[in-house]
């Protein structure tokens, strides 16, 4: 038996994605999303972004009302998109949140910060939500694939690096 476990194979499995916090918030603005997550990029993805790979790591909200005569209510879809590159040549890397805001960071920790701790970013207006009612709210986060160049999408399928997701984490809110 030590023999049969010293010749096989030892694979690291990354933990994934674990949302720490989430919470929906009323203000002027609308209806504000609060996230925090946990993770370790696997030495896959470190590697990829630190030759130039772009990572994109997309965070969707669904929030569903609960109806008893029929399927539930879709009432407000939303998604985020976080963009982490590096650039050889000057030696940082750039975070860019869905094309808007751009920060240069000398450290890819510095730049995953972002992702980890991303602002509060409104997925509905106001008047979007029923005042009174309870929603479910059910959000993710992971790495997109499908925006990875196509030599990658195709790794990606193949390769348990590149699997980098969170479950879906579920809570109720009640609308202001």
């Amino acid at each position: 038996m030590l023999l049969a476990s010293a010749l096989a194979p030892t694979t690291v499995r990354a933990e994934g994605v674990e949302i720490t916090q989430a919470a929906l918030e009323y203000s002027d603005d609308g209806y504000k999303l609060a996230l925090g997550f946990s993770f370790e990029l696997t030495r896959g993805l470190e590697d990829a972004v630190t030759r130039g790979i772009p990572l994109y790591f997309t965070t969707e909200v669904q929030l569903t009302r609960p109806r008893w005569y029929w399927f539930d209510e879709k009432a407000v879809t939303a998604a985020q998109t976080i963009r982490i590159s590096y650039n050889v040549l000057t030696h940082q890397y750039h975070a860019s949140i869905s094309g808007r805001l751009q920060q240069s960071f000398t450290s890819l920790d510095d730049a995953l910060s972002l992702v980890r701790r991303p602002s509060r970013w409104v997925v509905a207006e106001k008047g979007a939500l029923k005042s009174g009612e309870v929603y479910n709210v059910a959000v993710r986060m992971g790495l997109d694939v499908a925006r990875l160049p196509k030599p990658f999408q195709v790794h990606a399928m193949n390769s348990s690096d590149w699997r980098f997701s969170s479950d879906w984490k579920q809570f109720t809110f009640r609308a202001e």
